[in-house]
Protein backbone atom coordinates (compact mmCIF):
# COMPACT_ATOMS: atom_id res chain seq x y z
CA UNK A 1 0.00 0.00 0.00
CA UNK A 2 1.17 3.54 -0.77
CA UNK A 3 1.88 5.96 2.10
CA UNK A 4 -1.17 8.44 0.66
CA UNK A 5 -3.33 5.75 0.91
CA UNK A 6 -2.24 4.30 4.67
CA UNK A 7 -5.28 5.11 6.82
CA UNK A 8 -4.12 7.74 9.80
CA UNK A 9 -5.22 7.16 13.51
CA UNK A 10 -6.26 10.73 15.34
CA UNK A 11 -7.27 10.40 18.96
CA UNK A 12 -10.91 9.88 18.43
CA UNK A 13 -11.20 9.73 14.12
CA UNK A 14 -9.52 7.88 11.44
CA UNK A 15 -8.67 9.15 8.11
CA UNK A 16 -9.03 6.88 5.55
CA UNK A 17 -6.29 8.03 3.97
CA UNK A 18 -4.15 11.18 3.70
CA UNK A 19 -5.56 13.22 0.83
CA UNK A 20 -7.05 16.41 2.70
CA UNK A 21 -9.37 19.09 0.68
CA UNK A 22 -8.16 22.30 1.81
CA UNK A 23 -10.50 25.20 2.86
CA UNK A 24 -11.52 27.36 -0.54
CA UNK A 25 -13.79 30.47 -0.35
CA UNK A 26 -16.97 29.83 -2.86
CA UNK A 27 -18.18 33.38 -1.95
CA UNK A 28 -21.81 31.97 -2.81
CA UNK A 29 -23.59 32.26 0.38
CA UNK A 30 -26.05 34.96 1.24
CA UNK A 31 -26.20 35.67 4.71
CA UNK A 32 -23.92 33.53 5.68
CA UNK A 33 -26.50 30.20 4.83
CA UNK A 34 -25.10 27.38 2.63
CA UNK A 35 -26.89 26.18 -0.62
CA UNK A 36 -26.93 23.99 -3.31
CA UNK A 37 -23.96 24.89 -4.61
CA UNK A 38 -22.01 24.29 -1.41
CA UNK A 39 -23.39 20.61 -0.95
CA UNK A 40 -23.11 19.60 -4.40
CA UNK A 41 -19.09 21.25 -4.19
CA UNK A 42 -18.36 19.73 -1.00
CA UNK A 43 -20.59 16.34 -1.66
CA UNK A 44 -18.84 15.55 -5.14
CA UNK A 45 -15.01 15.71 -3.21
CA UNK A 46 -16.26 13.25 -1.27
CA UNK A 47 -17.66 11.03 -3.64
CA UNK A 48 -14.45 11.74 -5.17
CA UNK A 49 -11.94 10.03 -2.48
CA UNK A 50 -10.63 12.27 0.05
CA UNK A 51 -10.42 11.25 3.57
CA UNK A 52 -11.77 14.51 4.96
CA UNK A 53 -13.11 17.81 3.74
CA UNK A 54 -12.71 20.96 4.91
CA UNK A 55 -15.19 23.57 4.79
CA UNK A 56 -14.09 27.33 3.63
CA UNK A 57 -13.40 29.72 5.55
CA UNK A 58 -16.67 30.20 7.51
CA UNK A 59 -17.32 33.40 9.17
CA UNK A 60 -17.90 33.58 13.18
CA UNK A 61 -19.62 37.16 13.01
CA UNK A 62 -21.16 39.14 9.86
CA UNK A 63 -17.91 41.67 10.31
CA UNK A 64 -15.87 38.66 10.07
CA UNK A 65 -16.37 37.95 6.63
CA UNK A 66 -13.93 38.67 3.94
CA UNK A 67 -16.88 39.39 1.18
CA UNK A 68 -20.78 39.68 1.96
CA UNK A 69 -21.19 36.13 0.35
CA UNK A 70 -19.42 34.33 2.81
CA UNK A 71 -20.66 31.32 4.60
CA UNK A 72 -21.08 31.62 8.17
CA UNK A 73 -22.08 30.05 11.66
CA UNK A 74 -22.74 32.65 13.84
CA UNK A 75 -26.36 31.77 14.37
CA UNK A 76 -28.46 28.47 15.03
CA UNK A 77 -30.77 29.24 11.72
CA UNK A 78 -27.41 28.00 10.02
CA UNK A 79 -27.07 24.77 11.16
CA UNK A 80 -29.63 23.44 9.32
CA UNK A 81 -27.81 23.20 5.79
CA UNK A 82 -24.72 22.60 7.06
CA UNK A 83 -25.90 19.96 8.92
CA UNK A 84 -26.95 18.11 5.36
CA UNK A 85 -23.70 18.85 3.84
CA UNK A 86 -21.62 17.04 6.95
CA UNK A 87 -24.40 13.69 6.72
CA UNK A 88 -23.55 13.39 2.80
CA UNK A 89 -19.61 13.87 3.47
CA UNK A 90 -20.03 10.81 5.90
CA UNK A 91 -21.76 8.81 3.85
CA UNK A 92 -18.99 8.62 1.61
CA UNK A 93 -16.83 7.47 4.29
CA UNK A 94 -15.11 11.00 4.68
CA UNK A 95 -14.53 13.05 7.85
CA UNK A 96 -16.17 16.17 7.52
CA UNK A 97 -14.51 19.86 8.85
CA UNK A 98 -15.05 23.20 9.26
CA UNK A 99 -12.35 26.24 9.04
CA UNK A 100 -13.90 29.18 11.53
CA UNK A 101 -12.61 32.11 10.79
CA UNK A 102 -12.40 36.17 10.89
CA UNK A 103 -11.44 37.97 8.40
CA UNK A 104 -10.03 41.38 10.49
CA UNK A 105 -8.60 43.74 8.53
CA UNK A 106 -9.10 41.66 5.29
CA UNK A 107 -13.22 41.94 5.57
CA UNK A 108 -15.56 43.26 3.55
CA UNK A 109 -14.06 43.28 0.41
CA UNK A 110 -15.23 42.31 -3.54
CA UNK A 111 -15.92 39.30 -4.07
CA UNK A 112 -12.68 38.20 -6.25
CA UNK A 113 -14.41 37.83 -9.98
CA UNK A 114 -15.90 41.44 -8.93
CA UNK A 115 -13.29 43.33 -8.54
CA UNK A 116 -15.23 46.66 -9.89
CA UNK A 117 -17.95 45.74 -7.86
CA UNK A 118 -19.46 49.21 -5.68
CA UNK A 119 -19.81 48.09 -2.42
CA UNK A 120 -22.98 49.21 -0.30
CA UNK A 121 -22.50 50.29 2.90
CA UNK A 122 -23.98 48.03 5.49
CA UNK A 123 -25.00 45.00 3.17
CA UNK A 124 -21.50 44.49 1.47
CA UNK A 125 -19.67 47.22 3.48
CA UNK A 126 -19.00 47.50 6.93
CA UNK A 127 -16.27 48.65 9.70
CA UNK A 128 -13.48 46.47 10.05
CA UNK A 129 -11.44 46.10 12.84
CA UNK A 130 -7.95 44.35 13.50
CA UNK A 131 -5.21 44.76 16.51
CA UNK A 132 -3.67 47.95 15.39
CA UNK A 133 -5.40 50.96 13.10
CA UNK A 134 -2.93 49.46 9.74
CA UNK A 135 -4.61 49.23 7.04
CA UNK A 136 -3.68 45.71 4.55
CA UNK A 137 -2.93 48.00 1.86
CA UNK A 138 -3.60 51.43 0.59
CA UNK A 139 -6.94 50.57 -1.54
CA UNK A 140 -8.52 48.76 1.53
CA UNK A 141 -10.23 49.96 4.80
CA UNK A 142 -8.64 51.14 7.80
CA UNK A 143 -9.42 49.07 10.88
CA UNK A 144 -10.54 50.35 14.20
CA UNK A 145 -8.06 48.71 16.97
CA UNK A 146 -10.00 46.34 18.91
CA UNK A 147 -10.44 47.02 22.66
CA UNK A 148 -10.75 44.59 25.50
CA UNK A 149 -14.07 44.23 25.54
CA UNK A 150 -14.20 43.86 21.68
CA UNK A 151 -11.42 40.88 21.52
CA UNK A 152 -13.57 39.44 24.72
CA UNK A 153 -16.59 39.23 22.55
CA UNK A 154 -14.81 37.94 19.04
CA UNK A 155 -12.96 35.12 21.44
CA UNK A 156 -16.72 33.98 22.20
CA UNK A 157 -17.95 33.74 18.70
CA UNK A 158 -15.29 31.71 18.27
CA UNK A 159 -16.62 29.62 21.04
CA UNK A 160 -20.07 29.51 19.86
CA UNK A 161 -19.38 28.72 16.50
CA UNK A 162 -17.39 25.94 17.40
CA UNK A 163 -20.41 24.82 19.71
CA UNK A 164 -22.81 24.73 16.76
CA UNK A 165 -20.01 23.37 14.45
CA UNK A 166 -20.03 20.19 16.97
CA UNK A 167 -23.99 20.14 16.93
CA UNK A 168 -23.81 19.92 13.25
CA UNK A 169 -21.94 17.24 12.72
CA UNK A 170 -18.20 18.29 11.92
CA UNK A 171 -15.54 16.05 12.89
CA UNK A 172 -12.81 18.46 12.28
CA UNK A 173 -12.59 21.92 13.61
CA UNK A 174 -9.84 23.81 12.57
CA UNK A 175 -9.63 27.67 13.78
CA UNK A 176 -8.11 30.12 10.67
CA UNK A 177 -5.01 31.72 11.80
CA UNK A 178 -3.24 32.18 8.61
CA UNK A 179 -3.00 34.06 5.03
CA UNK A 180 -2.84 37.98 6.67
CA UNK A 181 -6.65 37.25 8.75
CA UNK A 182 -7.64 38.43 12.39
CA UNK A 183 -5.80 35.90 14.31
CA UNK A 184 -2.79 36.10 12.32
CA UNK A 185 -2.83 39.70 12.35
CA UNK A 186 -2.29 39.43 15.96
CA UNK A 187 0.46 36.75 15.28
CA UNK A 188 2.96 38.74 13.54
CA UNK A 189 4.79 42.13 14.42
CA UNK A 190 4.13 43.54 11.30
CA UNK A 191 0.29 44.03 11.83
CA UNK A 192 0.47 44.22 15.72
CA UNK A 193 1.63 46.72 17.42
CA UNK A 194 -0.27 46.83 20.40
CA UNK A 195 0.96 47.61 23.87
CA UNK A 196 -1.34 45.94 25.76
CA UNK A 197 -1.23 42.15 26.85
CA UNK A 198 -2.39 41.15 23.21
CA UNK A 199 0.89 43.40 21.71
CA UNK A 200 4.88 43.57 22.05
CA UNK A 201 6.84 39.78 22.80
CA UNK A 202 5.24 36.54 21.36
CA UNK A 203 4.07 35.16 24.06
CA UNK A 204 1.82 38.61 23.73
CA UNK A 205 0.74 38.25 20.45
CA UNK A 206 -0.23 34.66 20.61
CA UNK A 207 -2.62 34.95 23.26
CA UNK A 208 -5.42 35.61 21.42
CA UNK A 209 -5.02 32.98 19.22
CA UNK A 210 -4.77 30.63 22.65
CA UNK A 211 -7.72 31.81 24.48
CA UNK A 212 -9.59 30.72 21.36
CA UNK A 213 -8.34 27.47 21.55
CA UNK A 214 -9.11 27.13 25.10
CA UNK A 215 -12.51 28.40 24.42
CA UNK A 216 -13.44 26.23 22.12
CA UNK A 217 -12.51 23.17 23.81
CA UNK A 218 -15.06 23.38 26.15
CA UNK A 219 -17.48 23.11 24.01
CA UNK A 220 -16.11 20.41 21.84
CA UNK A 221 -17.29 17.05 21.83
CA UNK A 222 -14.67 14.23 22.30
CA UNK A 223 -15.22 13.02 18.65
CA UNK A 224 -14.12 16.35 17.34
CA UNK A 225 -10.59 16.69 15.96
CA UNK A 226 -9.06 20.40 16.82
CA UNK A 227 -6.83 22.02 14.01
CA UNK A 228 -4.87 25.16 13.42
CA UNK A 229 -3.43 26.61 10.02
CA UNK A 230 -0.90 29.30 9.91
CA UNK A 231 1.22 31.06 7.95
CA UNK A 232 4.35 29.23 8.79
CA UNK A 233 6.28 33.16 7.65
CA UNK A 234 5.04 35.87 6.06
CA UNK A 235 8.16 36.35 3.73
CA UNK A 236 8.72 39.35 5.17
CA UNK A 237 12.02 41.16 7.88
CA UNK A 238 10.46 41.82 10.70
CA UNK A 239 7.27 39.71 10.57
CA UNK A 240 6.33 36.25 11.71
CA UNK A 241 8.89 33.50 11.10
CA UNK A 242 9.02 29.55 10.77
CA UNK A 243 11.32 29.65 14.60
CA UNK A 244 8.02 31.56 16.15
CA UNK A 245 5.22 28.60 13.89
CA UNK A 246 7.45 25.78 15.52
CA UNK A 247 7.65 27.51 19.12
CA UNK A 248 3.77 27.90 18.34
CA UNK A 249 3.17 24.46 17.41
CA UNK A 250 5.07 22.95 20.02
CA UNK A 251 2.19 25.39 22.28
CA UNK A 252 -0.63 24.04 20.40
CA UNK A 253 0.48 20.42 20.96
CA UNK A 254 0.68 20.87 24.55
CA UNK A 255 -3.14 22.41 24.36
CA UNK A 256 -4.83 19.62 22.99
CA UNK A 257 -4.60 20.89 19.08
CA UNK A 258 -3.95 17.71 16.95
CA UNK A 259 -2.78 18.66 13.49
CA UNK A 260 -1.16 22.19 12.14
CA UNK A 261 -2.27 22.99 9.00
CA UNK A 262 0.88 24.61 7.04
CA UNK A 263 0.62 27.68 5.02
CA UNK A 264 2.04 31.04 4.48
CA UNK A 265 2.04 34.25 3.57
CA UNK A 266 -1.24 36.44 3.00
CA UNK A 267 -0.30 39.22 5.96
CA UNK A 268 0.95 41.27 3.20
CA UNK A 269 0.74 42.21 -0.55
CA UNK A 270 3.24 42.71 -2.98
CA UNK A 271 5.73 40.32 -1.02
CA UNK A 272 8.03 38.15 -3.12
CA UNK A 273 7.57 34.08 -3.10
CA UNK A 274 9.32 31.97 -5.07
CA UNK A 275 6.12 30.27 -5.64
CA UNK A 276 6.83 26.44 -7.75
CA UNK A 277 5.45 23.06 -6.13
CA UNK A 278 6.47 22.09 -2.79
CA UNK A 279 7.39 25.68 -1.98
CA UNK A 280 5.93 25.24 0.82
CA UNK A 281 6.31 22.05 2.30
CA UNK A 282 9.72 22.46 4.27
CA UNK A 283 7.82 24.59 7.02
CA UNK A 284 5.75 21.67 7.29
CA UNK A 285 8.46 19.32 7.33
CA UNK A 286 10.59 21.51 10.36
CA UNK A 287 7.59 22.21 12.41
CA UNK A 288 6.70 18.11 12.60
CA UNK A 289 10.49 17.25 12.79
CA UNK A 290 10.59 20.03 15.70
CA UNK A 291 7.63 19.41 17.62
CA UNK A 292 6.06 15.97 16.71
CA UNK A 293 2.76 17.18 15.90
CA UNK A 294 1.14 15.84 13.03
CA UNK A 295 1.71 18.37 10.07
CA UNK A 296 -0.73 19.01 6.54
CA UNK A 297 1.47 20.66 3.60
CA UNK A 298 -0.15 22.55 0.99
CA UNK A 299 1.40 24.32 -2.19
CA UNK A 300 1.15 23.29 -5.80
CA UNK A 301 1.16 19.74 -4.93
CA UNK A 302 -1.14 18.40 -8.02
CA UNK A 303 0.28 15.01 -8.65
CA UNK A 304 0.05 11.42 -7.55
CA UNK A 305 3.38 10.66 -7.15
CA UNK A 306 4.29 14.27 -5.57
CA UNK A 307 2.08 13.67 -3.33
CA UNK A 308 3.66 10.46 -1.85
CA UNK A 309 7.10 11.22 -2.21
CA UNK A 310 6.31 13.71 0.75
CA UNK A 311 4.77 11.21 2.98
CA UNK A 312 7.30 8.68 1.97
CA UNK A 313 10.42 11.39 3.19
CA UNK A 314 8.46 11.88 6.45
CA UNK A 315 8.18 15.95 5.28
CA UNK A 316 4.27 15.99 6.55
CA UNK A 317 1.73 13.47 7.37
CA UNK A 318 -1.00 14.68 5.23
CA UNK A 319 -1.29 16.46 2.08
CA UNK A 320 -4.14 19.11 1.89
CA UNK A 321 -4.95 19.86 -1.94
CA UNK A 322 -6.71 22.95 -2.56
CA UNK A 323 -7.24 24.07 -6.60
CA UNK A 324 -5.76 20.88 -8.10
CA UNK A 325 -9.29 19.52 -6.42
CA UNK A 326 -11.42 22.21 -7.60
CA UNK A 327 -10.01 21.30 -11.80
CA UNK A 328 -10.20 17.62 -10.87
CA UNK A 329 -12.66 16.37 -7.79
CA UNK A 330 -11.86 12.54 -8.71
CA UNK A 331 -7.47 13.23 -7.55
CA UNK A 332 -8.25 10.70 -4.53
CA UNK A 333 -9.52 7.84 -6.87
CA UNK A 334 -7.19 8.82 -10.04
CA UNK A 335 -4.20 8.69 -7.54
CA UNK A 336 -5.59 5.59 -6.18
CA UNK A 337 -5.20 4.11 -9.60
CA UNK A 338 -1.70 5.59 -10.75
CA UNK A 339 -0.02 4.61 -6.86
CA UNK A 340 -2.15 1.10 -6.30
CA UNK A 341 -3.79 0.08 -9.42
CA UNK A 342 -7.09 0.18 -8.04
CA UNK A 343 -10.22 1.59 -8.78
CA UNK A 344 -11.55 2.59 -5.68
CA UNK A 345 -14.71 4.11 -7.08
CA UNK A 346 -18.39 4.50 -5.57
CA UNK A 347 -20.91 1.40 -6.81
CA UNK A 348 -22.56 3.71 -8.73
CA UNK A 349 -19.66 4.57 -10.99
CA UNK A 350 -17.89 0.88 -10.74
CA UNK A 351 -19.38 0.10 -14.46
CA UNK A 352 -16.97 2.75 -15.92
Amino acid sequence: MSKLFSSLNLKNNILKNRIVMSPMCQYSSHDGFANEWHFVHYGSRAVGGVAAVIQEATAVSPQGRITYKDLGIWKDEHMLELNKIVNFIHNQNSLAGIQLAHAGRKASTTIPWMPDEKLEEGYSQWPVVAPSAIAFDSDSLVPKELSIDEINIIITDFKEAASRAAKAGYDIIEIHAAHGYLIHEFLSPLSNQRKDIYGGEFKNRIRFLLEIVEACKEVLHNHNSLWVRISATDWAEGGWSIDESIELAEILKNSGVEVIDVSSGGLLPHVKIPVKPNYQVPFAQKIKNETGILTGSVGLITHAVQAEEILENEEADLIFIGRELLRNPYFALQSSIILEGSKNYPSQYERI
